[in-house]
């Protein structure tokens, strides 16, 4: 057994990748460990080629139970379908590890990340990431270059590679970022309005230390790695059906990108390359063109529709629907669109509308979810819906695909830092994105809806968000930003990154680079067009509303909050939940309490909410010394009765403070289920209660 090590020291943390010692039939296979974290990640590169026109790749990532020494829940006792977490660590390591292989490779390739061993403070979604680079490295896979990721965090002011989980929790910036040695190529991660100053401070931390972990990944290549697959050259198409395509397409392919609107630009499009590829495959072109499959006539139409879009940008500085490169789509909102609905709204930008819905819950709406973290209470939940005829498409409606997961987590991530605090706004929130009609950024309508939703709904955000997708054209050393993409602009462009954010500052950040690289000076003149355009969306949202509103919907819960003993709690919740369930079904609400006392009492009806509570402060109220009270007579004893002041609740008569004569039994004064009135006079250190119905009789 030939085991290989090697190690390198990021941010203080010692990252340890091994190969030769688990899964030696797999391509590649790589651990890596650090801390108490370890990885197994294996590479596979299938032989022989499959018939698609895309890259075969598949990413799955697997978090383990036992590696974090928890069992899973539910009666069978195993670890399910991919969750919300797993998805999204598999797109963290797919998209910046994808371009890195040749575009007409076609044999199958697949990453599997299993957690063996899961240390909180040790994050394992960006060891897998730089552990599946390594195995592809190592392996026959045909990666051009070894890619790495980190996770920076600022906490109080510095900034930090890989931080324990601690400080993750309480960091104003946390991201993602992933890129080669010489280019970040891959962010994904939240901020609390942080600055585009800080922003690209991240990148240039994270760079320098990608850079060494990529060097460690080298390292492990010249000893361990596998002579490449023989991919060749990308297939040549024809030069005179290319040079035809150019000569005779080039005109009618402007006309046709002139057209306004997705469709009937796409249907232009269409008819002009068709009617050009007629020609070529039935021989009947004006020049002497071989015939050629239609296949290669489109590729070549594709090619020159990039290299014309992508021109047209450059030289005029106008984009396909006449835009400026920095000028948004015409936007419109409405809120309050559903009257059923807590809050709603439509939001609309060019061909690109959302609808929003938000729903008002309690504590015992929340999502509880086993993470290997522990488990947490998710009182923010967002839902991403892409429905096939947003795009004009007729097809099944199965579950969630990898994309909506994660462009419903970058939404719900947007509006983390402006929720008000639980103890100002007790409520639970569920919002849900239809998206109904989409040419490019239906993830920052979506942001853009949550907020308007939440505000319709009376929740009081901090400040609203928005969202805007930005795009680059860069040939040479000339480039061009674009604000508010379209499908097309993101398709042929070289960059798409998506922020969020308040007037103030960044509250999420998605990024994926197609290129080589990006300048620091470019990111910084896209983030400031961003930041322009994130404010005049703002702007256009706060024509329909401005503020939240300062009342709830009339069919939205109403939340009271009251407080009890801790040691009462058990009175309110009674043998098995009775009392507490009790109470719900007598007054239609819904009541929760929590550990320190917190009671509260939810109910679109304010009568009811009003018997609910006067039941509970019946319940767990607490005898005052002095106070009069009329009880009731439960048990009758030699020396004295004992009276039931309140439910649950019961003091003491002893027989000598029964009247004011002397009393020989107690039966002569009192029987069992007497209403009586008496007086505190006394609740001793355990609790016990002593009662007189002699003083009680002076005050009358």
């Amino acid at each position: 057994m030939n085991i290989i090590p090697r190690t390198v020291e990021v941010g203080g943390q010692t990252i340890e990748f091994e190969t030769g010692k688990l899964a030696k039939q797999a391509s590649g296979a790589v651990v890596v460990r650090s801390g108490e974290s370890t990885v197994l990640v294996t590479a596979v590169c299938a032989p022989g080629n499959r018939p698609f026109d895309f890259l075969p790749l598949t990413v799955d990532y697997q978090d383990r139970n036992g590696a974090s020494g928890t069992i899973p829940g539910g009666f069978l006792k195993r670890e399910g379908r991919s969750s919300e977490r797993e998805t999204l660590a598999c797109r963290l390591i797919d998209r910046p590890i994808r371009p890195m292989f040749p575009k007409h490779f076609r044999s199958e390739l697949q990453i599997i990340a299993t957690v063996l061993s899961f240390d909180p403070d040790q994050e394992t979604d960006v060891l897998a990431l730089c552990g599946a680079s390594a195995a592809f490295h190592i392996s026959n896979a045909p990666m051009s270059e070894p890619i790495a990721g980190v996770r920076v965090c600022r906490v109080d002011g510095e900034y930090r590679i890989n931080p324990p989980f601690e400080d993750r929790q309480k960091s104003d910036i946390n991201l993602i970022i992933a890129g080669t040695r010489s280019a970040i190529t891959m962010v994904e991660g939240g901020a609390s309005e942080a600055g585009e100053e800080a922003m690209l401070d991240c990148f240039d931390l994270a760079q320098e230390c990608i850079a060494k972990i990529i060097d460690c990944i080298e390292d492990l290549r010249k000893e361990a790695g596998q002579p490449k697959v023989e991919v060749g050259e990308a297939p040549e198409l024809d030069d005179k059906v290319v040079k035809y395509i150019e000569r005779y397409g080039k005109k009618p392919l402007v006309t046709a990108l002139a057209t306004e609107g997705k469709h009937a630009r796409s249907a232009a499009l269409k008819e002009a390359r068709n009617k050009l590829i007629e020609k070529i495959v039935a021989k009947e072109t004006e020049d002497d063109v071989i015939a050629a499959k239609t296949s290669d006539a489109k590729e070549a139409w594709g090619k020159l529709l990039r290299k014309v879009m992508r021109e047209t940008v450059l030289s005029t500085r106008s984009r396909i629907d006449g835009r400026a490169p920095d000028e948004i789509r015409d936007i419109w909102c409405e809120v309050g669109v559903a009257p059923r609905a807590h809050g709603s709204c439509y939001f609309n930008r060019g061909e690109t509308q959302a609808y929003v819905n938000l729903a008002l819950g309690t504590e015992m709406d929340g999502q509880r979810l086993e993470l290997p973290t522990g488990k947490e209470e998710r009182t923010w939940m967002l839902t991403y819906n892409f429905q096939p005829f947003c795009t004009g498409e007729a097809r099944p409606l199965r579950g969630p695909k990898r994309r909506e997961v994660g462009h419903g987590a970058l939404a719900r991530r947007a509006m983390i830092p402006v929720l008000p605090a639980k103890q100002d706004f007790p409520y639970v929130f569920r919002a849900t994105s239809e998206i109904l009609e989409s040419n490019g950024s239906s993830s920052m309508a979506t942001v853009c809806g949550a907020t308007l939703s939440m505000m319709d709904a009376g929740v009081p955000i901090k400040a609203p968000v928005a969202g805007i997708a930005m795009g680059l054209i860069k040939e040479g050393d000339d480039y061009a930003v674009l604000s508010d993409i379209l499908g097309d602009e993101d398709h042929l462009g070289d960059m798409d990154f998506k922020v969020t954010g308040t007037r103030d500052g960044i509250t999420a950040f998605q990024m994926d680079c197609k290129i080589a690289g990006v300048s620091r000076e470019i990111m910084a003149k896209a983030m400031s067009q961003a930041r322009d355009g994130r404010i005049h969306i703002l702007d256009e949202m706060a024509k329909a509303i401005a503020t939240p509103r300062e009342e709830m919907s009339r069919y939205a819960p109403r939340i009271t909050t009251i407080h009890i003993k801790t040691d009462k709690i058990r009175d309110l919740i009674g043998p098995g939940g009775k009392v507490i369930r009790s109470i719900q079904e007598a007054c239609q609400v819904r009541v929760t309490v929590d550990d320190s006392g917190r009671v509260d009492v939810a109910s679109s009806n304010q009568e009811f909410t009003d018997k609910a509570i006067q039941m509970i402060r019946e319940i767990t109220q607490e005898a005052e010394i002095g106070a009069l009270y009329v009880g009731v007579v439960k048990r009758i004893v030699d020396f004295g009765a004992f009276v039931e002041i309140f439910p649950g609740t019961d003091g003491l008569i002893h027989i000598s403070h029964l009247a004011h004569e002397r009393v020989d039994k107690v039966t002569d004064v009192l029987q069992e289920g007497d209403e009586v009135l008496v007086r505190v006079i006394d609740v001793d250190r355990s609790g016990k209660i002593r009662l007189s119905r002699k003083e009680a009789l002076d005050s009358l």
